[in-house]
Order: C-alpha cells, then structure tokens, then sequence
C-alpha cells in the first residue's frame, strides 16, 4: 500500500479538523476536489482512516475522572481470555484495553464522573471475571492529549 505525501497531508488535516469540506481540505493540501475526494475514498477503503468521530470533553459531560487500571491473571488460556475480551466490550466506562509484557497483563483506560462510580465499575467488573492482582491508578492531571498520529516519521 503506497502512501504518498499527498495522501500523508490529507491524513495530517483530517486529523486535526474532520469538518473541512473537500474544497477545503482539497486546496490545503495542492489537489483540485476530484482527486482529493478519490484519495480519502481509497484511504477508507484501505482501512487506514477506520471511521471519523467527535472528539467530546469529558469534562463538559461530569466524565472527569480517569483510572488507569493494571491487571494480572494466573488464567492464560483461550477460554480465559475470551471470557476477558467479552467481559471488556460490556463496560462503557473502559475506553481502552492494551495486553501488555512484563509484570501485568492488561491495562485499561477507565473513564467515569467519580470515586464512587468508579467502585461500582470495580466491583460489576471484578463480579464477571476472576482477576489476580488489579491496581488502579487515578489519573492527576493529563498533562498531553492527543488523537493524531505522528505521520512526520512516514514521509
């Protein structure tokens, strides 16, 4: 799959502001709109933009607290970790999950309005699936937030 700087611009704009109509995005990038738009078809197409979303404010909508949660199994088998992956996709309030290697397992994004609502996540959660060892660390401050990604290095 060739992706050229034309493609990697129009990448680098949508992701930063998927409202620009093609004229827009089309003179922002040196392409006349026909172009441009066969370009954004073929990169959906490819599956390299999967969908395009509204990036909300947690904060706006009382969804201020953030948790990352550190989970160990002793269970590594398939049946297991189907159970998890089902067990995951159930809660709203887990916006990422990523396996990881070293000490823990998993790790996953929690995002809710408190304390208290995060003790019920907890407890919903660890009543579905049988966990080892789960640490919870609550986010302080986000320092950096971003959904871009670092396209410079492809060029």
């Amino acid at each position: 799959m060739l992706i050229d700087r034309f493609d990697l611009k129009i990448l680098e704009q949508l992701q930063r502001d998927d409202t620009l109509s093609i004229a827009q995005l089309a003179e922002g990038v040196g392409l006349s709109v026909t172009p441009c738009w066969r370009r954004i078809q073929k990169l959906e197409k490819d599956g390299i933009i999967e969908k395009r979303i509204a990036v909300l404010n947690p904060e706006k909508l009382d969804l201020s607290l953030t948790v990352f949660v550190m989970v160990k199994t002793d269970k590594h088998n398939q049946a297991w970790l189907n159970a998890f992956q089902e067990t995951v996709k159930d809660f709203p309030e887990i916006v990422e999950v990523n396996r990881l290697a070293g000490e823990y397992d998993y790790l996953l994004k929690v995002i809710t309005r408190n304390n208290q609502s995060y003790d019920a996540f907890y407890k919903r959660l660890i009543a579905r699936i049988e966990l080892s060892n789960v640490t919870s660390c609550f986010s302080m401050e986000q320092v950096k937030k971003t959904t871009e990604l670092p396209l410079g290095d492809l060029s």
